[in-house]
């Protein structure tokens, strides 16, 4: 394991049982708040952002918009929102999906996304991959290419990267740590 991810690992916390009993949540809060690890990650994850190609970055309501936003600052790129229904003024383009527990809708600025630009998707964790697919169906939709989805942790055991990689049509998606 490299020095950065083991940097990262080290700054992630494991609590039990949240947000219900047999969970094990995983905190990210601990890895904000320390800046060497803060600004591994950024610089990290904007290295992945300039050798995708990628002109803009999305970043996944809540915390991908924690680590995209410095990570397209960082890149010299610029930063989109993709937020919860109704969180958007204005015209937006929106995009349903199904959860495991029933289905969430997720929204973006129509006029944020063009022809031409190639946008990263970052997050902090994939799961279940259902939001970033969701995502991935958005900005495609208003007639941007997905350059590729990068991710501080992959949660491997519930299966997204399998759930994704027909809709990245080829595109990667990178982890920085697999858990």
């Amino acid at each position: 394991m490299t020095a950065v991810k083991e940097l990262l690992l080290s700054r992630i916390r494991d609590v039990a049982d949240y947000p219900e009993p047999g969970v094990m949540f995983k905190d990210i809060t601990p890895l904000l708040a320390d800046p060497e690890a803060f600004t591994a990650l950024t610089d990290a994850l904007a290295d992945i952002a300039v050798r995708s190609g990628a002109t803009k970055i999305v970043g996944l309501e809540a915390r991908g918009f924690i680590l995209g936003a410095p990570v397209a600052v960082r890149a010299g790129l610029g930063f989109i929102p993709v937020r919860k229904a109704g969180k958007l003024p204005g015209a937006t383009l929106s995009q349903a999906y199904d959860l495991e527990y029933g289905s969430a809708e997720i929204e973006v600025h129509a006029e944020d996304l063009s022809t031409g630009d190639r946008i990263l998707i970052v997050d902090d964790v994939l799961a279940t991959g259902g939001t970033a697919e969701a995502s991935i169906q958005l900005i495609r939709r208003a007639g941007a290419e997905v350059a590729g989805i990068a991710v501080l942790m992959e949660l491997g055991f519930l299966n997204g990267r399998a759930r994704l990689e027909p809709a990245l049509s080829g595109a990667p998606l990178e982890s920085m740590l697999h858990i």
